[in-house]
């Protein structure tokens, strides 16, 4: 019997992170044939060339899909969506895959699914159901969902959401966070190793900032990115790791301030274009904070009883632990937000956190569906009334 051919798509560092163990699962199955596809920033030099860490993590590339423009306009993320149609179109195609599977909610992402959808491949998507109220993901999210034909969700709240969108129950499964994987999977970087691997000192105060666009507001990104940066000149004896912002429309004003403040502070200051899984979380684990609006800050350092200090709507209405505070993006709530976090009383709150996102495991959980679940009638949808959906008991 012919290995069942799954086929993944990833386009961004921080996807491929939350995909990684899931990846090896399905290489590691003699039942299974992975065929992975790299997309988006992952073949750009301005994002890293990340594609190069995938393949020394031991992953076969089956297709590169170029689709990412030079441009970071609404305009230009519409053009590299065509480009990306037309990639997946021929490299689909090619593969004739049995599965697609797809995680998330980017515009990459997207193309993926719509050129599956027109071959008639069946679609297994990861992480639907959420909310992200301040991006256009969202949009994304909820369309790829609806050409999908099986769900994993990270909560019970987000699988409801999804059989709310019309899927048929027995086809969304909840099946928890699968980038908790790495948490409880890698073997995480100590303190000494990281700071001779990033060339940074950790001080007495630490925080790990990342701050993405706002894709439903217009040209807020630098205005917003400001004001965090203002917060952070109060705290003079804070030493800060940066991460640049994501392929999205005015991104790049982001990477320009970050590296204009990294040059003010050297000494207290780093920045990376990609990080990756490893050491991402290596630093994770020893700062005081996350700082930003990326999602990590909500999945992850919950996992790690870190503060999370969550700016703006980007993240609005995702399911959030205890350890996320939410402020606006203005200078001034961001002061009283970081010294909150670095007060002891909240410290020690953090001890009790629970994250709802799970406990790991949910990289074996997909693939032994992806590996069990039945192909034959799987393409065919029926809407499905919310109002016959009875929750068991």
């Amino acid at each position: 019997m012919a290995a069942r051919k799954i086929c993944v798509v990833t386009g961004s560092r921080a996807e491929y992170g939350l995909l990684y163990w899931l990846l090896k699962e399905i290489q590691a199955d003699a039942e299974l044939e992975l065929q992975l596809v790299v997309t988006g920033m992952h073949l750009s030099p301005e994002f890293g060339l990340t594609w190069q860490q995938i393949a020394a993590d031991g992953f076969d590339i089956a297709r590169r899909v170029e689709m990412l423009l030079s441009s970071d306009t609404p305009v230009g993320i519409s053009k590299a969506m065509g480009l990306g149609l037309i990639g997946f179109a021929d490299a689909l195609s090619e593969l004739h895959p049995d599965l697609l599977v797809v995680l998330g909610d980017r515009f990459e992402i997207f193309a993926a699914t719509q050129a599956a959808m027109n071959q008639r491949i069946p679609i297994a998507h990861i992480h639907g159901g959420e909310l992200t109220e301040g991006a256009v993901d969202d949009a994304i999210r909820h369309a790829i969902s609806k050409m999908a034909h099986l769900h994993f969700t990270s909560t019970e709240v987000y699988r409801r959401r999804v059989i709310q969108l019309g899927e048929q129950p027995d086809r969304v499964f909840n099946v928890g966070a699968p980038g908790l994987d790495n948490i409880f999977r890698l073997q995480l970087l100590d303190k000494m190793q990281l700071e001779q691997m990033l060339d940074f000192k950790f001080g007495e105060r630490n925080l790990l900032v990342t701050f993405h666009p706002v894709t439903l507001e217009n040209a807020t990104a630098a205005e917003q990115f400001a004001q965090l940066l203002q917060a952070l000149d109060r705290f003079n004896d804070a030493h800060i790791i940066f991460t640049h912002a994501n392929a999205d429309a005015d991104g790049r004003a982001i990477g320009g301030m970050i590296e204009d403040y990294r040059q003010r502070y050297p000494r207290r200051v780093a920045s990376f274009v990609s990080m990756g899984s490893l050491r991402y979380l290596s630093a994770l684990r020893q700062v005081d904070a996350v700082v930003g609006n990326s999602s990590s800050g909500l999945l992850e350092a919950p996992a790690f009883k870190i503060a999370t200090i969550n700016i703006g709507d980007r993240q609005r209405g995702r399911l959030c632990a205890d350890s996320v505070l939410h402020c606006p993006p203005q200078a001034e709530a961001i002061i009283q937000t970081l010294q909150k976090v670095f007060s002891g009383d909240f410290a020690e709150q953090l001890e009790n956190v629970e994250n709802p996102y799970g406990q790991g495991g949910a990289s074996l959980k997909i693939k032994e569906i992806l590996k069990r679940m039945p192909l034959d009638g799987l393409l065919k949808k029926h809407f499905y009334d919310i109002a016959d959906f009875k929750v068991a008991t």
